[in-house]
């Protein structure tokens, strides 16, 4: 296995060991995973969602969003401080041994796990903890490394939604949420786990202006009462920071194909946010055309942003017959195809 260290996102001073398996070792380990991944899919809890055959991150955003609106408005956000850095090899072993009994397959795991990361001087460092983040089989394994935390959650009856490393515990009470959190800690403590002091927290939902933040999207109570799906300011800067590099003002490109080359951006970024409120989609919609509004602006030799009267000069079905995508229609398309609106 091939192995390096890389920056994690949004961090750019910290980095974490990445697995990138050679062609020989990704076949052995997609070998292994198609003998392993039955054994504990009948296993593994139901509000398990990461990296699970016919499972999605929007299935697990469903099941938060219907439980807030249930009522369960205590909500106990819980971070893993380095999980896939700082997984006790041991212990993953030992929970991999208790149903395979093959020999060959243990020490191919454990080769894998114990691989090293190649760091930028050209030196191997071991890995005597973690699991390489990039493997074929590490989600398997991580996912295996939590499994008794999730059965815990639920022979209790939390309302808990998991998607790798990670979840949320909503409650009815801010004691009940209380508890959780104590049971969380202390479980984690016992397999040399670290929550994030400062990430780890306790919210409540009930609360005007309250919100968490979870796979990227933004949970909040609005001022009249209402439960939002937005999307995290990281995830806004994420998106905006690709488009302005397509968008700049000296670009000499004919709009058209400049459209066609922040669409795909545009479509992949509806792809997974599509669930959120519509209004965040009209604004991101209004960004996109004010950028291309000030290209225009541009080559007019006019300085600024395109705004005011420029909608006068190039309406919105300009850039719409230009072929821009266009993230509120889509959204209105994506609520008619599914009943309810929650797409």
């Amino acid at each position: 296995m091939k192995t390096r260290t890389g920056p994690k996102p949004g961090k750019k001073n910290e980095k974490r060991p990445l697995g990138i398996p050679a062609v020989k070792d990704r076949v052995v380990q997609q070998a292994l995973l198609m003998v392993l991944e039955p054994i504990y899919e009948h296993r593994f809890a139901e509000h398990s969602y990461g990296f699970r055959p016919g499972r999605s991150c929007h299935d697990a955003l469903r099941r938060v969003y219907g439980q807030l609106v249930d009522g369960h408005h205590h909500v106990v956000d819980i971070d893993i401080k380095g999980y896939f850095d700082t997984i006790n090899q041991d212990r993953l072993l030992k929970l991999v041994e208790e149903d395979v009994a093959d020999g060959a397959v243990i020490s191919l795991i454990k080769q894998f796990l114990k691989a090293g990361v190649l760091e930028e001087d050209g030196k191997m460092e071991p890995t005597d903890t973690g699991t390489p983040q990039g493997g074929v089989i590490s989600p398997l394994l991580s996912n295996l490394y939590l499994d008794e935390l999730d059965h815990r959650m639920e022979t209790d009856g939390y309302a808990m939604t998991r998607y790798a490393d990670d979840m949320v515990i909503l409650c009815r009470s801010h004691e009940e949420a209380e508890k959780v959190l104590e049971s969380g800690c202390a479980w984690m403590e016992s397999v040399q786990l670290t929550l994030h002091p400062e990430k780890t927290r306790i919210v409540d939902m009930s609360q005007p202006e309250a919100h968490f933040d979870f796979l990227g999207y933004r949970f909040k109570r609005s001022r009249r009462g209402k439960i939002l799906r937005l999307v995290r300011p990281k995830s806004v800067s994420k998106i905006k920071d690709g488009v302005r590099k397509g968008t700049k003002r000296c670009n000499g490109h004919a709009m058209e194909e400049i459209i066609r080359r922040i669409n795909p951006r545009l479509r992949g970024w509806f792809g997974y946010f599509k669930q959120v409120h519509e209004s965040v989609h009209q604004s991101m919609d209004g960004w996109v055309r004010m950028r291309l509004r000030s290209i225009y602006r541009k080559r007019q030799k006019k300085r600024g942003r395109g705004r005011g009267t420029d909608h006068h000069l190039w309406l919105n079905q300009h850039f719409t017959e230009l072929g821009l995508f266009n993230l509120r229609q889509a959204k209105a398309e994506a609520i008619s195809l599914h009943s309810g609106g929650n797409c």
